[in-house]
């Protein structure tokens, strides 16, 4: 069978990308507040279509949420209202900084550079080898090229929305959630669920005095957007990093492209930005208490994953690790893993490689082993990642160091420090690991009578997995054939399985972040919600707020392990786990 390929001439790419700014985007952020929601397809948008659940076409889930009394969904709708009802405006002097560097080529700040990489000429020599050499280089080149092309056009279309709110006084964005509850604004450019960019560029239309708890708290997240190591101090050290940079700090926020730039060198360098800015205005300001200030305060989770399975295992270590325990400064996970890492790649480097093949690759790794290394296969660890999926994440690290120049040795050391992450990640939350496991079995009972998997979130969001068998089709025309793929009715019984213990988890996490709005709105609090940060959770609010958050957490995740020890309903089956494991719920 032939397969014909029609590629793009390089004018036709450059052509998308000086139009990507003059597209007609649907689902702006609205002018006015959102319609509340009381329904399947009642709320959101004034006019246009807007469903409460991304049920992509699956009928068992979109038949879940219908047939549910309202009273049931009443928390959902209630904290969607409040998400939509949060106004939000275009940092101007923000804005003007990333038009300014993006006017100039980008390339800096992570913005995308403009100009695509060289390809690599063909060698005059006929060598089988030189000419194989050169084809990998030029395949890696277009697909650098191609990925480079894809973010200039996200960054333009970003930008054109931007420009277009940038004089308005404010706009809301109505949100609805996908099939495991998780809470998104409907309009899919730029948001404060979107990059370091939209992020920075985004702020809260209606200000608040900072007051003393509120000006400490927006030096944290200075420190924390700065990075580097910075964000792992205890509170007190995140606090004197900030008064030691503050010449550097004003500069950034009185020259951001023409001065020495401190900011750019930062882990998020526009909200890095929007902090300086707002720092710098409240301590020139003659009362620095008083300052009004607009920007979201972030409180990132700590592997939001591992702290719900600890709560639910009452895994008391496993909470140190996660920070649901207090302590002097933050516990650092990924450094601890990272440690124990490296602990087990020095012990294998110092073993005789003919005996041992680990020791060669343990040799090459010794000194690249660190936190970042290992991070994203921690944080992913417990939302399903596979071991392919690991060693790539793994494999990207490695690249970016650039010491391993030849690809078959990076794979190989590649996969060597996969299974010894996935081994230190495994002794470390067992408890964890047990759980997950246990769920998967469940899983796996019920998707084998051909049943999808269902439950009942804690705040009464039923959910049902989508994973069904897929059915191929031929289609064969007089020039060609076509393959298709379509849903069957079959359950995909191991998709079931894995995917089952990540979207608990993440449902577990939707409800947290509705409970908590709910109870921030009673409290009078300005909440914006919860998003994902390379997998990590991040609440969003205003600094003069911070104390009372910290307070309600607490409160609020008690009430979530509670809720899902009394019950956890699987296909219409009520399973006490923690009887089932021999658990004993304290007195």
């Amino acid at each position: 069978m032939k397969h014909w390929v029609i590629e793009c001439d390089h004018l036709v790419h450059e052509g998308f990308e000086s139009t990507a700014r003059h597209v007609d985007i649907p689902y702006l952020p609205m002018l006015v507040p959102p319609k509340k929601w009381k329904g399947y397809d009642k709320g959101g948008h004034l006019f246009l279509p807007s469903y409460i659940m991304r049920t992509h076409g699956v009928k068992d889930q979109k038949d879940a949420i219908k047939s549910v009394p309202r009273k049931q969904l009443r928390k959902v709708f209630e904290a969607l209202d409040i998400l939509g009802s949060t106004k939000w405006r275009v940092n101007r002097r923000v804005h003007d900084v990333v038009e300014t560097i993006w006017s100039r080529g980008g390339g800096i700040a992570g913005l995308v550079d403009k100009t695509n990489i060289p390809l690599p000429e063909r060698p005059e020599s006929e060598d089988p080898d030189e000419v194989q050499k050169w084809k990998w280089s030029l395949k890696k080149a277009k697909k650098t090229n191609r990925e480079l092309h894809a973010e200039r056009c996200d960054t333009e279309l970003k930008l054109s929305v931007a420009r277009k709110m940038r004089e308005e006084d404010g706009f809301y964005y109505p949100h609805n959630l996908d099939f495991r509850g998780r809470a998104y604004p409907m309009h899919p450019h730029l948001s404060h669920l979107g990059s370091d960019l939209c992020r920075g560029v985004l702020e809260y239309a209606e200000g608040r005095p900072l007051g003393k708890s509120g000006l400490c708290w927006l030096k944290i997240h200075l420190a924390n957007k700065y990075g580097g190591g910075v964000e792992k101090l205890s509170h007190e050290g995140k606090l004197e990093f900030v008064e030691n940079q503050l010449l550097d700090i004003f500069d950034s926020a009185a020259n951001p492209v023409d001065g020495n730039c401190w900011w750019i060198n930062a882990e998020d360098p526009f909200q890095c930005l929007a902090a300086c800015m707002d720092l710098s205005d409240a301590l020139k300001s003659s009362s620095p208490y008083r300052a009004v200030s607009h920007l979201p305060i972030h409180q990132d989770g700590s592997c939001n994953g591992l702290q719900h399975y600890a709560a639910l295992g009452r895994d008391y270590m496993g909470a140190v690790a996660v920070n649901l325990v207090p302590g002097e400064k933050p516990a650092d996970i990924y450094s601890e893993i990272a440690a124990r890492v490296l602990d087990v790649v020095r012990e294998d480097s110092l073993k005789d490689p003919d005996t041992n093949p680990n020791a060669s690759l343990a040799r090459v790794l010794v000194d690249q082993v660190d936190r970042k290394l290992v991070k994203q296969t921690v944080m992913t660890s417990v939302y399903g990642v596979t071991y392919i999926g690991a060693r790539q994440q793994i494999t990207k690290r490695l690249q970016e160091k650039g010491l391993i120049t030849d690809d078959k040795l990076l794979y190989d050391v590649s996969c060597y420090t996969t299974r010894v992450t996935l081994d230190a990640l495994g002794q470390m939350f067992q408890s964890a690991r047990g759980i997950m496991a246990w769920l998967g079995d469940c899983a796996k009972m019920i998707a084998s009578k051909n049943q999808p998997v269902k439950w009942t979130s804690p705040v009464g969001l039923p959910v049902v997995q989508p994973y069904k068998k897929y059915k191929n089709y031929m289609i064969r025309t007089s020039l060609q054939c076509l393959a298709l793929r379509r849903e069957g009715d079959a359950i995909a019984i191991q998709r079931q399985k894995a995917a089952f213990p990540p979207n608990f988890v993440h449902s577990l996490d939707s409800s947290h972040m509705m409970m908590t709005a709910i109870a921030c709105k009673e409290a009078g609090l300005h909440f914006a919600g919860l998003f994902l940060i390379d997998l990590r959770n991040c609440f969003v609010l205003q600094g003069t707020y911070i104390e009372q958050y910290h307070i309600m957490w607490h409160g609020i995740t008690g009430q979530i392990s509670w809720r899902t020890y009394e019950n956890l309903e699987v296909s219409g089956s009520i399973i006490l786990f923690f009887l089932e494991k021999g658990w004993e719920r304290d007195s």
